[in-house]
Parts: C-alpha cells; structure tokens; sequence
C-alpha cells in the first residue's frame, strides 16, 4: 500500500451514532497520527506559539529557493501537518496543502488557526485532486523531506505539478540525496567514530517495505497489529538523474540543483550529499 493512497472519509463522530460502535483501523490509525505530532511538536497550540517567534526558521533553506512568497498563491503537495504551510502564511503567503490524511489536517487546521493563518487543507490523494484545483493558478508549487520515495512512477506527479503551476509558476522540490539514501550506509553515533560504507546499489529500482517516517512517534496502545497496515508504505529508491529527467520531460524548465551537505551538522557525513533542491519552472 502507497502511504499516499486516499482512504475512505471517516464516519461520522455524533456520540448518539458511535455509541458502542468499535472504532475502525482507520480511526485508530488517524488518532496515532495526531498523537504522533502532538508528542514530537506539542500541542498545535503550543507549536503555533513557537512558529510564530520566527517562522523563516522553520522554512530554512527552503524559503531560499521558493522566491518572493508574499500573497503568492501556493500549494505544499504531501504538506503532511502543515508546519512549512503555516510558516508560509506568518510570511504572507497564501497557502494550501494538499495530503491524504485527516489526522494531518485536523493538526494542520488546528495549527493554523492558533496561529491566525489561513489555510486551505485538501485531504486527497495528490495525484486525485479535484479537477477545480488543477487550473493553472498557482505561483508556486512545492514537496520536500520524504516525499518522492512514495512514487513508483514519478511521471503523474509532475504531471500534477504542471497543472497545478501557473505560466511562469515555480516548483520546488527538496528531498534528501539519493547518494545518501541508496549507497552510503553511516553507523556511529560520534564524529570520531562515524563511519561510512559504500553498501547499496544507486541503480536499484526494487520496492522497499518501510514504516511511516513518523512511526517512532505513535503511541504505544496496545492495539491489535491489525491496525499496524496503515503505518506502512512502500517505497521506490529513484536516482537524482531519474528525479530531474522526470520533471524535465513533464515540461519544466530546470533553473537549479542544488546539492547540500548536512546542514545539521558541521562534523557529521563532512563532505557528503545529504539533501538536494530542484527548482523548476514552468513556461507555457
């Protein structure tokens, strides 16, 4: 199962028509997600008050290649809890977020609300959106941290992204770096010790079976594994060449890669490719 395949609406929460109702695997899983955030950010409450002393800092460095966001129409694809969203709007931006999961836009909505941003949250499946939303609209488009593992096709996505982009519209995509990904394996817990092996095969086009990345966060319920399902997705490992020749061919003009080193570290994985930016734009 792909993380971003839509599921079904939840049913409704009228206490008079859940009254001895077992609450689906769905529901379960929506709830663990919410708690999730809740436990790695705080309450929405509690993480608007802190994005609000100083949302460019959530956004470095992706606030460096998206351009002038002030009241430019913009859509955060797989936007997940809208933290970047919602930083975006602090900015003067207006923004939407598109994400199959109505944890991560009851998080999103409560987020934004506490911190008195607008913000338009479209729980879909990205490459199911609704027609009225691909018209050509939008200033900026962008995905970041996690996101283009979760295509075994990556031609739909920025199929979506052209139509979703205005004439002169800019995409940004921000995701880590294949090298890291699929060949360096890094053990060790200091810098001293750290140690880096070439261990995978950068041309592997095989599917991975992983955990949600933020399954470490999910409480401890003791839940049947039934519900277990909806934490794990299935990914595809794709190259920086497969990366940019799929935006390129979808009709995107390519104007940056840019190749970061750990920008968390200035002694870990010294001299190695940890992320990347594409930045695109489209002409016609």
């Amino acid at each position: 199962m792909n993380e971003h395949e839509q599921f079904p609406k939840p049913k409704p929460n009228d206490p008079e028509d859940r009254q001895g109702v077992v609450p689906s695997s769905e529901e379960l899983w929506n709830e663990d997600t919410y708690s999730a955030w809740t436990a790695r950010f705080g309450t929405p409450a509690e993480a608007a008050a802190k994005l609000m002393k100083d949302p460019a800092a959530k956004l470095y460095p992706l606030l460096g290649y998206l351009g002038e966001i002030q009241d430019k129409k913009v859509m955060n694809l797989m936007g997940s809890n809208g933290m970047k969203a919602v930083a975006l709007g602090l900015l003067g931006a207006n923004v939407s977020v598109a994400d199959f999961s109505e944890a991560n836009a009851r998080y999103a909505s409560e987020l934004a609300e506490a911190a008195g941003v607008q913000l338009k949250y479209i729980v879909s499946d990205v490459l199911k959106l609704p027609e009225e939303l691909l018209d050509s609209s939008h200033d900026i488009v962008f995905a970041e941290m996690g996101i283009v593992h979760y295509f075994t096709d990556l031609a739909p996505f920025m199929d979506t992204v052209c139509r979703l982009l205005s004439p002169g519209g800019r995409f940004v995509l921000r995701d880590f770096h294949p090298i890291t990904t699929k060949l360096i394996s890094s053990k060790g817990s200091t810098a001293k010790i750290r140690k880096h092996k070439v261990s995978g095969d950068y041309f592997d086009t095989t599917l991975e079976e992983k955990k949600v990345s933020y399954s470490k966060y999910l409480p401890s319920s003791g839940v049947s594994s039934g519900e277990d399902k909806h934490s794990v997705v299935y990914w595809r490992r794709w190259t920086l060449g497969e990366i940019v020749t799929a935006a390129a061919r979808s009709g995107l003009i390519i104007r940056e890669l840019a190749e970061e080193p750990n920008l968390s570290s200035e002694v870990f994985d010294a001299g190695i490719p940890k992320t990347f930016a594409l930045v695109a734009e489209k002409i016609q």
